[in-house]
């Protein structure tokens, strides 16, 4: 048996491809997965959190009739198997309170878990890192998404009452206490999900590639936006189409305001923090144009309240999750406030969780 987190993005959004910073936390809601050896060359893989079932041989699962969750399940096997790992067969049982379909890595907690369980299954020692790039793949691979190394590293690597502070360029990460005292961080699920995203993602990957080309022109050292400062992205922005440049004006800032988060945090310094959350969520909705109305609503309903610190919108945006740092006491006048104006206005359904930083993944049974 194998547990492996959810994550939340505290800050630092859509700067993950352009080799940027990002600053997440573990959430304390896990996926478990129990794992038992079968020697007919088969998966059977039980989800109970959707009460669905598939099997298939080990060497062949398909997308075809086949739940998607599996596809998680089949590529980390499969990979697994690849690199040598001895696995003749398995039975996979799967249980998870990570919330799907907000942003919150429902999918990495899942492919994090059953690698722990498989590897472990087959007497496999893998490092953490590793582990971490072969469920990346996994989800390349056989999902479908191609996804950044935040999710899968976080959910391997975390530490609990710990920010997880990952340089996406080399790769080197650092703990940062989170001393959060009576406050605690609170994720809002707005309920909805906008089509458009998918599109909208690619467009917004070749706009900083087009504003990394313009760049290039100015200092052909420039690999990324990584490599830009906010400020410079100012000074060139009439060379470029006015949309690439906010876009390459929200990462060059967003990395900065990451740092200035993690920071805050070494200085125990919560309201820089929220400050540094409030102006990343003006950001992601006035430059890189990924928020929407929904999420925008909840922002300004829960950064409102007296006794929150900050709020913004987390994930790659057009609905999912909102994050916001608040005191405990402020719980209630959210929960009030959302009913009225969130619920009340026929939009949801919304779901509150609240949480601390909880630990990476571990393996609960041998």
């Amino acid at each position: 048996m194998a547990r492996a987190p959810g994550r939340v993005n505290i800050i630092g959004e859509h700067t993950d491809y352009n080799d940027g910073f990002v600053l997440p936390m573990a959430l304390e809601h896990s996926t478990w997965v129990g794992a038992a050896p079968r020697d007919d060359g088969r998966v059977r893989a039980v989800s109970l959190s959707v009460d669905e079932e598939h099997t298939w041989p080990i060497d062949d699962w398909s997308a075809d009739n086949a739940p998607e969750w599996t596809s998680y399940v089949a590529g980390v096997a499969t990979l697994l198997r690849e690199r040598g790992v001895r696995l003749a067969g398995c039975d996979v049982l799967i249980h998870s309170d990570v919330p799907v379909g907000g942003g919150l890595s429902s999918s990495a907690a899942l492919e994090v878990a059953t690698a722990k369980a498989l590897a472990a299954l087959a007497d496999a020692v893998i490092p953490p890192m590793e582990l971490a790039d072969l469920c990346r793949m996994a989800e390349h691979k056989f999902a479908g998404v191609p996804c950044g190394i935040m999710d899968q590293y976080v959910s391997v690597l975390a530490q609990a009452d710990c920010a997880f502070l990952l340089d996406c360029r080399s790769r080197r990460w650092e703990h940062i206490p989170l001393k959060l005292g009576e406050h605690i961080v609170l994720v809002v699920n707005s309920g909805v999900r906008h089509n458009l995203a998918a599109g909208e993602y690619a467009i917004r990957q070749q706009q900083c590639r087009d504003a990394v080309a313009y760049l290039k022109r100015v200092n052909p050292d420039i690999r990324a936006l990584r490599d830009v400062d906010a400020a410079t992205i100012r000074e060139y922005a009439d060379g470029m189409d006015s949309k690439t440049a906010a876009r390459a004006l929200h990462v060059a800032s967003e990395n900065e305001r990451t740092l200035a988060a993690a920071a805050a945090l070494r200085a125990g310094d919560l309201a820089e923090l929220g400050r540094q959350m409030a102006d990343s969520h003006r950001s992601l909705r006035d430059d890189y144009e990924v928020s929407c109305e929904e999420l925008d609503l909840l922002v300004e309903i829960v950064g409102g309240v007296r006794g929150v610190l900050g709020a913004r919108m987390t994930g790659g945006g057009f609905g999912g999750c909102i994050v916001a740092i608040a005191h405990r006491d402020a719980v209630p006048r959210i929960e009030a406030a959302l009913r009225e104006k969130y619920d009340g206005a026929g939009r949801g359904p919304m779901r509150m969780l609240l949480t601390r930083p909880g630990p990476g993944a571990t393996l609960e049974t041998e």
